[in-house]
């Protein structure tokens, strides 16, 4: 039996910090040590000194694309690269977002992404499943997803795999039945297109700051308001993803005081970069260009707020990352600039500098928001989320008195640019475990991959 003892850290959960040991057995926490309590260990168990540092359990990001057909193109990460770039970062299971596209099923679109992890993934990981072509047998099929182990599902209200309002109540309807959630993307694709139409007319097609200026802010509230009453008529618990702003966040307060249960989701880069930077020369940004796009300064502080406040339940990375190169795609089109950035391996330490260290949220917070609260809505409660007996021995070990600094020539992202490129953070992660197996030690990462596929639980209510 493989025993590792973590010894002097402060064990950080959504509730309550205090300084324990820990005692991992193969891949399950066997003991926490707290109050005093002195173990006893067997000769040949690993001592690992944490003293000084904190202990969280492993970070859990929930929306992921990884090798991701869009755009004309393929995001450079695939699940090998971008699972050894989450686990670096502390990041222990990803959830990434399968696709159903037109013509294919629900099974069918499941085949290929777990194909896609063929070769390797170096974190737990789960699957959502798009779904972008609703009709019978999709509908259906949704049982089977839940059968196979997929309990959360995604609709979008833009793009070309966008879901009309009525099929949209439909999924939500259905998805009620089987005892699945959604997450939508919210924006209004007809009031996009005429912006983008106009801005086209008037000849500034190849300006990159013509994205946020064609995708408002207003665009995002209407749809967030739109699904928010759809699914009120339907009786269904739905996930704002990547959420980006306040008038975005009012809808939800608002469908709230209706009584209805609405999940929130924000995403790093909504909290540290604002649309300023789709102003630097040249094509430059470009490499900012995601969608829903970066907002004001005044939003960034709203969602901190409303992070410390309960508001928002939980922040993934939406990563999908391109390169430079391919964001070169849309440099006499800004329509067809892939939109994404990477992030996955970055999220746990921006989260740690520039919300706790930088005093807008307790650690205990960022905690209940990267591994709580995203095991209690993925299913994933019973094993996930939590540094207590029985669990699986996902720890990260973080030093706040370290620092880390971004740069695109360090990450183990095949992004060949850092969005927070030069940013120096404070805290540094050290150590990470995955089922008691030590995957990162001092940045160095264990060569073979250990991640497993997870079949989910059904979403627990927790508002």
């Amino acid at each position: 039996m493989k025993r590792v003892f973590i010894k002097g850290g402060k064990i950080v959960n959504s509730k309550e910090s205090f300084v324990a040991d820990i005692l991992i057995e193969d891949e399950k926490i066997s003991k926490v040590f707290k109050n005093g309590e002195v173990a006893k260990l067997d000769e040949g168990t690993k001592v690992v000194d944490a003293s000084g540092k904190l202990i969280f359990p492993g970070f859990i990001d929930a929306h992921t694309h990884f090798e991701l057909h869009v755009a004309g193109t393929v995001t450079c990460d695939d699940f090998y690269s971008g699972t050894r770039a989450a686990i670096s970062g502390g990041t222990t299971t990803i959830i990434d977002f399968g696709t159903q596209y037109k013509g294919e099923t629900l099974n069918e679109g499941m085949d290929n992404w777990l194909e896609k992890a063929k070769d390797g993934v170096f974190c737990d990981y789960g699957i959502h499943m798009s779904i972008s072509d609703w009709n019978e047998e999709a509908k259906r099929q949704c049982q089977d997803m839940m059968d196979r182990g997929v309990t959360t599902f995604k609709i979008y209200l833009t793009y070309d795999i966008l879901l009309h309002d009525n099929e949209a109540f439909e999924v939500l309807q259905r998805l009620k039945e089987v005892g699945a959630i959604t997450g939508v993307h919210c924006e209004n694709a007809g009031l996009i297109f005429a912006l983008q139409q106009e801005f086209v007319e008037a000849g500034l097609q190849n300006k990159v700051s013509s994205h946020y200026k064609t995708r408002p802010a207003a665009a995002e509230a209407e749809a967030i308001n739109r699904i928010l009453h759809l699914a009120e008529v339907a009786g269904s618990d739905i996930i704002d993803v990547h959420l980006t702003c306040k008038e975005g966040l009012d809808e939800i307060r608002a469908a709230r005081e209706r009584g209805q249960k609405v999940y929130a989701e924000t995403c790093p880069q909504y909290l540290t970069m604002t649309n300023s930077l789709y102003e630097l020369p040249g094509f430059e940004g470009a490499k900012y260009v995601i969608a829903p796009p970066l907002r004001e300064q005044s939003d960034i502080d709203e969602l901190w707020k409303a992070i410390a406040d309960g508001e928002i339940q939980t922040v993934a990375t939406d990563h999908c990352s391109f390169t430079y190169e391919q964001k070169k795609l849309g440099m006499e089109d800004f329509r067809k600039i892939p939109g994404g950035m990477p992030g996955v391996e970055t999220r746990g330490i921006v989260m740690y500098s520039e919300g706790v260290a930088a005093g807008r949220i307790s650690v205990e917070k960022m905690c209940e928001v990267l591994c709580e609260n995203p095991a209690k809505l993925y299913g994933l409660y019973d094993r996930k989320g939590f540094i207590e007996e029985g669990f699986d021995a996902d720890i990260v070990i973080l030093d706040p008195n370290a620092q880390t600094k971004i740069t695109a020539a360090a990450q183990v992202s095949k992004c060949d640019y850092a969005p927070l490129e030069g940013k120096v953070l404070s805290g540094h992660i050290d150590t990470v475990f995955l089922r008691g197996s030590e995957i990162v030690d001092n940045t160095k990462i264990k060569d073979t991959p250990e991640g497993k596929f997870l079949a989910r639980k059904p979403y627990q209510k927790f508002l």
